[in-house]
């Protein structure tokens, strides 16, 4: 792996959009070119991360982006450290606030790569997924976190089955990533991101999933969701939890749907 201390240069260019990027969010493209080719590198130069494994990046075609996820800067930190655009998505309350504020919310996240969708469980989670798979039909990159949501202690949970489903699905190699440090610079509940100490992005050897069977058998989405996880954990080095991240249930139905066994996606 190639360990860079300092910012690398990039392999893109402003030249280099992807397909109907411009089409695909209205106003996205100006904004997007000013985050990618601008602020970027400029957050590059101020937070100096550790990049390890470029290298292994695919930079054509489509490709799913596994990531641990320690902290709301991480969806930044995989953009900013990336050889290629990357895309993700991010909560519609972010795009949809009025004035002065609001303006300001969506174009930052739209500056980042991110596209709005509505979070949640079932018919949320499978429209979440139908945009994704959309992207990567469409030859870009998108980045998800297979735990599902941050973890607050700094272990690493089990996956959740979506991801590896997605990957099966549409044939995209996965590319998983380690990050390391993220909560120190922006733990929970900060409102803004402290300059040190320097965070370290690992992007492994991208893998082909296609071994484990087809998207709609169970044992397959399971078998390439540990596959993915053990790639993130030989990244990132955390402590195992051995356990799906799930918010406490509020009521005795949720209690009675955790208890029960499902797929989680």
């Amino acid at each position: 792996m190639v360990n860079s201390d300092q910012a690398e240069p990039t392999s893109d260019a402003p030249g280099e959009a992807e397909p109907d990027l411009a089409e695909a969010v209205p106003g996205i493209g100006l904004t997007y070119v000013i985050g990618r080719w601008v602020l970027a590198p400029l957050a590059r130069m101020l937070y100096r991360p550790r990049i390890e494994g470029r290298e292994h990046f695919p930079r054509k075609g489509a490709v799913i982006i596994a990531s641990n996820h320690l902290s709301f800067i991480d969806s930044f930190i995989i953009p900013m450290a990336s050889p290629r655009p990357v895309r993700f998505l991010a909560k519609s309350s972010y795009f949809e606030g009025t004035g002065v504020r609001g303006w300001l919310s969506r174009e930052f996240f739209f500056a980042a790569g991110a596209f709005p969708v509505r979070r949640g469980a079932g018919q949320a989670a499978l429209d979440a997924l139908d945009q994704q798979k959309r992207m990567l039909e469409a030859g870009w990159s998108t980045a998800l976190y297979p735990e599902g949501t941050r973890s607050l202690d700094g272990r690493l949970y089990k996956g959740r089955t979506g991801v590896a489903f997605l990957a099966l699905q549409t044939g995209a190699p996965v590319v998983p990533v380690g990050l390391i440090g993220t909560s120190e610079i922006m733990p929970v509940g900060a409102k803004f991101p402290r300059m040190r100490p320097r965070v370290t992005v690992r992007f492994g050897a991208p893998i082909d999933l296609s071994h484990h069977g087809a998207a709609d058998s169970g044992r397959a989405r399971r078998g390439a969701t540990d596959e993915i996880m053990a790639a993130i954990h030989a990244l990132s080095g955390q402590e195992l939890a051995n356990a799906y991240n799930e918010a406490p249930p509020q009521n005795t139905v949720e209690r009675i749907k955790q208890a029960l066994p499902h797929e989680r996606r």
